[in-house]
């Protein structure tokens, strides 16, 4: 049986959720999201917790299961807390800032790159630290936002200028070696 898939959720206060069915609907003080899920699932909710059981030992089902109990996890823990995505900017001039809600990255182009936010992103820029941070309550959204901005000027390895996220390591490379004389 799947790991993962045999934990329950916990329910935090102030979350409620609704299932019908496959269908589940989770509403709290962030905001509202809904899913259907396979019919193959058996979703359920007791005492204040989710679980998630399959009805046999299908391959496709013991797929289904573990996956199942992680997005309903993750629908519970971004409409309580959210989710968040940082990146960091390296390089001399690089730079990025907030005009209204959209971001306008610096980053070594002839032109300004402007990015608009999709329905319940928003960002954050400091200029200090060269950090942007994009926040929501879709872990999937909030993620291949993240993935677009980085793409605008995905770190290169021979100086470790660009965009990554904060952590990210870069496997830096050495550069032309000199001609023996």
């Amino acid at each position: 049986m799947s790991r993962i898939g045999r934990l329950p959720v916990e329910i935090p206060a102030g979350v409620q959720v609704d299932i019908k069915g496959s269908f589940v609907k989770v509403k709290g003080s962030k905001g509202e999201m809904q899913r259907q899920f396979s019919h193959l699932m058996e979703i359920a909710q007791e005492d204040g917790q989710v679980t998630v059981k399959r009805k046999s030992d299908h391959p496709t089902e013991r797929a289904l299961h573990g996956t199942t109990r992680a997005l309903i996890a993750n629908m519970v823990q971004g409409v309580n807390a959210g989710f968040e995505k940082t990146l960091e900017i390296q390089g001399v001039g690089y730079r990025a800032e907030l005009k209204g809600k959209n971001l306008v990255l610096n980053v070594g182009y002839s032109h300004p790159v402007e990015i608009k936010p999709v329905d319940g992103i928003s960002f954050e820029a400091d200029s200090k630290t060269k950090q942007i941070k994009v926040m929501g309550i879709d872990k999937e959204v909030v993620g291949k936002v993240a993935s677009e901005i980085r793409k605008v000027r995905p770190p290169e390895p021979y100086h470790g200028k660009g965009i990554r996220y904060l952590g990210e390591y870069v496997r830096r490379k050495a550069g032309k070696a000199g001609k023996g004389m």
